[in-house]
């Protein structure tokens, strides 16, 4: 059974330039660092969440992983840099955990 998850943030639509911008320099330091976890971006066109919302997510093996990923994020020095940048712009954060069901 794998894990998928889903950090889904909503931002400021007034600040979407700022927030995005931010956000291509996480996309950087995924494609520049290996032992950062590789997620996808998604921003709903239409659905449950609102259009000023940013979806990551990416999949795992198993919820031990996840969450050891997911600690990673508050352990990185670059990382957090740029989420104290960020942060001021989100309006709220939630995560959510899927499993799979590959029948």
């Amino acid at each position: 059974m794998g894990i998928f998850m889903r950090i889904i943030q909503q931002f400021d639509p007034a600040h979407e330039v700022d927030f995005m911008m931010l956000e291509k320099k996480f996309a950087m330091l995924e494609k520049e660092r290996s032992d950062f976890p590789k997620g996808r971006r998604l921003q709903p066109l239409s659905g449950g969440e609102p259009a000023n919302s940013l979806i990551w997510q990416c999949e795992f093996p198993d919820m031990d992983t996840a969450y050891k990923d997911l600690d990673f994020f508050s352990g990185d020095e670059e990382h957090e840099a740029l989420f104290r940048q960020q942060v001021i712009f989100m309006k709220q954060v939630r995560i959510d955990f899927y499993k799979t069901l590959d029948y």
